[in-house]
């Protein structure tokens, strides 16, 4: 091409089908194969550049150097707060464009420096085992669709034009939860009722709120693998949900179709399978013989051609082929990476992302009578208990133990010892921290999981499992270590990171508070410090359930909803769903609720603050049959709000619950709003799952006829 040459794909003017198909004209059958994989050459005579599709910001932008890391995903659903998940996205996303543009002005595009990122996971949390959980927002398919639909408009941007600031992914697409060392082979079976009232609801939401790009699953779904289902690809997702964006394969999972799927012979059939069934791009290998698969016959030019215009149109669309000027012009600078403004949103996403499950005595927050703390256990230093997976590096990371230094008053004797290991006994039995904790007046014990015991396969080198647990409980030598610290008697906080809910009922009877705090990020540790000494609530509730024990569960290989979650809850949890402490009380006093014209329903609810300071009531509002079917869930979320009020005021917020979280499905997959009357509940948790430690505020509740 000659550099005074105009050509339409160039010509920002012209809108971006025009470009595409310009672009593509030009192309021989061979590069546009080439331009399939995650990692495409460029094209030198065209003036196309090499690309990596490859970039991942789960929680801050990762695997690419400097950025701000937010608390893990699991933390971000324990905010309950889709506003504060679009400005997270908004400042991943401005911090992800700063650094692609650096490294495009320095010619340097490899993997972890574009702009099409694999994020969000919305996956649901059907099982506590599950160590890739973390990465999701929870159990429930209401929270999930809300966050994952305000963190795709953060991510991406609102544009009128069309334009993006970063392409966002929802993924794993659509039934995929474990077991990680399964994945490659398993058949996840799910009925047409769970499918569309548990694992598709998320998607869909995110497919209507415009999100560019949508993963499959390495696993099959009722017998199809998920990157070449006609199901999942042709008929729900381009036919049914009329998605107009690209599909990216799991990495390497389209050459699990012949190799341990084996519903393909060779690559050349799985090839075929995928493309035909709208897979746009491999994530992997096996479309490196995409171009002998079309002189075979096993695929046709058209085939290329539908995969390849998607794909170009989300590069047009992020300005990849603008011109120079146009593209600086919207190139943050790289200042913007890890500014005080977004540590600052960092610490408070980790206060937010804090669920306090028991305060005995309101021995939180801590005053000024705890002049000796003992700080203890594996995760007070750590700093792999910030991060969970999928994060990036900041040149400050804040561990517990720092951050309560920092926090307390230079006064305090603060007396830190590890203690115990996460992952099994110490080999030395000598115990010197029991008598250290007779001296305290208070014991801070940072307990649970690291993401070196659970996370995805190969991730958490001690996880014996490729990263799932095999039992939810505490590990007994931390639990042996928690009974020696409660004999001491002195008042013990447990903080309990990881990425999961823990089955530990006697955790919750020695303990005088518990405290989950996930993977905060790195403020974690002044996040945290925060709480606890009382300049920040505890701003979080529980995104998944409790259960008593790991026997309570049904078997992990199985995807019916029967018997998981709070939805369809069998046997006691120890702390349900939505469930969490502040610093002060709540009464709710009513709740209306009237259905509007679009088919949602409106709920004003009013609460007042009964304690005696300043705090912040999560408002969630459940639906219930009054007459419930034996395969309709015990109750359901529909809608979350928040409200802040002074001590001993009354404050009313307004709670919209969309027609979706009404309708339910029937054994043929056919969506309806079934008839009859519901009951409508707000309150501070799942209202009526069956909880040994649940508390707060009684529950209000109006009756609505449907039909």
């Amino acid at each position: 091409m000659s550099q005074t040459e105009t050509v339409a794909y160039l010509d920002e003017t012209l809108p971006v089908d025009e470009r595409v198909r310009d672009l593509m004209g030009r192309m021989t059958l061979k590069e546009k194969c080439e331009q399939m994989l995650h990692w495409t050459p460029g094209i030198e005579r065209l003036g196309v550049p090499e690309y990596d599709w490859w970039n991942e910001c789960l929680h801050g932008v990762g695997r690419a150097g400097k950025a701000t890391v937010f608390p893990q995903a699991i933390g971000l659903g324990a905010s309950f707060d889709p506003d504060f998940a679009l400005a997270v996205a908004k400042t991943i996303s401005l911090e992800a464009r700063a650094k692609h543009h650096a490294a495009a002005e320095d010619d340097r595009r490899h993997r972890y420096q574009g702009l099409t990122f694999w994020t969000p996971n919305i996956n649901i949390f059907r099982d506590p085992r599950w160590g890739r959980g973390q990465e999701t927002y929870g159990e429930d398919p209401c929270l999930t669709a809300l966050l994952g639909r305000a963190f795709v408009r953060g991510l991406q941007g609102e544009h009128a034009d069309g334009r993006l600031d970063v392409s966002a992914c929802a993924k794993h697409f659509a039934v995929h939860s474990g077991p990680e060392a399964d994945r490659h082979h398993f058949d996840a079976v799910a009925s047409p009722k769970d499918l569309w009232e548990t694992y598709l609801p998320a998607f869909e939401t995110l497919v209507e709120a415009g999100v560019e790009s949508v993963m499959g699953a390495y696993n099959r779904v009722n017998g199809e693998p998920a990157c070449g289902s006609k199901t999942l690809l042709v008929d729900i997702l381009r036919g049914r949900w009329g998605f107009q964006g690209h599909v990216v394969s799991d990495c390497w999972a389209i050459k699990d179709f012949h190799e341990h799927h084996e519903v393909t012979k060779d690559a050349v059939a799985s090839i075929a399978l995928a493309l035909k069934n709208g897979c746009d791009l491999n994530c992997g290998c096996v479309y490196e013989g995409l171009l002998p698969a079309v002189q075979r016959g096993a695929v046709t030019e058209e085939d290329v051609d539908r995969s390849l215009e998607r794909l170009l149109r989300t590069r047009f669309k992020l300005g990849m082929f603008d011109s120079p000027s146009t593209r600086a012009s919207r190139a943050p600078s790289m200042d913007v990476l890890n500014q005080p403004t977004h540590r600052a949103l960092a610490r408070e996403a980790a206060a937010r992302s804090c669920v306090l499950v028991k305060n005995e005595g309101d021995l939180l927050p801590l005053g000024v009578a705890a002049r000796k703390i003992l700080v203890c256990g594996p995760g007070a230093a750590s700093v792999d208990v910030l991060l969970g997976n999928y994060y990036g590096c900041s040149s400050r990371m804040t561990t517990i133990l720092e951050g309560i230094v920092d926090a307390a008053d230079p006064r305090t004797v603060i007396e830190y010892r590890p203690a115990v290991l996460f992952d099994r006994p110490n080999d030395n039995s000598m115990d010197w921290v029991s008598a250290e904790a007779r001296k305290s007046d208070v014991v801070i014990a940072a307990l649970g999981m690291s993401p070196l015991t659970e996370g995805e396969e190969g991730d958490a080198i001690a996880s014996a499992q490729l990263g799932d647990r095999e039992a939810v409980e505490l590990p007994e030598h931390q639990m042996a270590f928690v009974r020696r610290l409660a004999e001491a008697g002195t008042p013990v906080v447990v903080l309990l990171t990881g990425g999961a809910a823990m089955a530990c009922p006697e955790l919750h009877e020695l303990a005088t508070a518990v405290m989950h705090v996930w993977y905060p990020g790195e403020a974690g540790g002044e996040g945290i410090a925060d709480v606890l000494f009382g300049a920040a609530e505890p701003g979080g509730r529980m995104p998944v359930s409790a259960p008593m024990a790991t026997t309570d569960l049904p078997a992990f290989e199985d995807y019916a909803m029967a018997g998981r979650t709070y939805r369809y809850a069998e046997k006691d949890l120890l702390y349900p769903f939505g469930f969490g402490l502040g610093y002060t009380r709540y009464a709710y006093q009513s709740i209306d609720a009237a259905m509007a014209e679009d088919g949602s329903l409106t709920c004003r609810v009013r609460v007042k603050n009964v304690g005696d300071r300043e705090g912040t009531e999560t408002v969630q509002v459940y639906l219930a049959h009054e007459e419930r079917a034996a395969d309709q869930p015990v109750c359901w979320l529909g809608g979350v709000g928040r409200i802040t009020a002074a001590a001993g005021a009354e404050a009313e917020i307004e709670v919209r619950v969309e027609r979706r979280w009404l309708e339910t499905v029937d054994d043929a997959g056919v969506r309806e709003v079934r008839a009859g009357r519901y009951r409508v509940i707000a309150a501070g948790a799942a209202p009526l799952a069956r909880s040994v430690a649940l508390g707060g505020a009684s529950p209000v509740e109006a009756v609505v006829e449907l039909s």
